[in-house]
């Protein structure tokens, strides 16, 4: 386990490759005292029974402080997988859209890592969005697959003013994607953060014209929109 930032910690499970089976976007549940806690699995299938996952420590929750104790060096920890099917296809040939919020960023990872391995001539654009920069815990690597990649673009999207250097978006992110997006019917998009957060980014795209039709969310699963609700909601 590593430290990526003042609550969010990164942590590697290894595993029997034979048993390790997952599609890129899916996710895993960790039991802790008979609780499923749902993570997304955060690298590409490796074939070498290797997870990553990307924790917020969250102090308030009973949940969070049991899996924190059970974590180091050497422990078993069972682990059901995988589920969501928030997946990337991987003869997909569509540009990729990703939107993530927090650490909704490991989806998008493991999604962008398959990506650029199977199709790298395939264009990719990854919003990513925090309330401040120091919440993009891996901005750099976002920055890095940039450098790297020409068919890959980065926006970082913060919610509070004051960043001094920063070429990223000062709003919330619905509202960068308003202003910036012109079109989205051509491209795959993934959505990964909080109910409120996703269903106003869906709220968002379905104003642009022509309105998107590919949108992947696993929120749409575990927290399905009642009819006439809001985003607010």
């Amino acid at each position: 386990m590593e430290t990526l930032s003042a609550d969010v910690y990164r942590l590697f499970l290894r595993g029997d490759p034979q048993q390790i089976l997952f599609a890129p976007g899916q996710y895993l549940t960790l039991v802790v005292q008979g609780n499923h806690l749902p993570f997304s699995i955060a690298n590409a299938p490796n074939g070498e029974g290797i997870l990553e996952l990307h924790i917020q420590y969250v102090a308030e929750s009973d949940n969070a402080r049991a899996l924190f104790e059970q974590l180091h060096v050497g422990a078993e920890i069972e682990v059901s997988l995988a589920g969501g099917e928030s997946v990337l296809e991987l003869d997909d040939p569509r540009p990729l859209l990703l939107i993530a919020a927090g650490t909704g960023f490991a989806q998008m990872k493991s999604i962008i890592e398959a990506s650029l391995a199977l199709h790298p001539e395939r264009p990719i654009h990854l919003w990513w969005a925090a309330r401040a920069r120091s919440e993009l815990y891996m901005e750099l690597q976002a920055r890095h697959w940039a450098e790297q990649h020409e068919q890959f673009s980065f926006t970082p999207v913060v919610e509070l003013p004051g960043e001094e250097d920063f070429d990223g978006v000062v709003e919330r992110i619905d509202n960068a994607l308003h202003d910036r997006v012109q079109r989205a019917d051509e491209a795959s998009i993934f959505i990964a953060g909080s109910p409120g957060m996703v269903y106003a980014v869906v709220d968002t795209l379905a104003r642009i014209e022509p309105m998107a039709k590919r949108i992947f969310s696993d929120v749409f699963s575990y927290a399905p929109r009642v009819q006439g609700q809001d985003a607010a909601s």
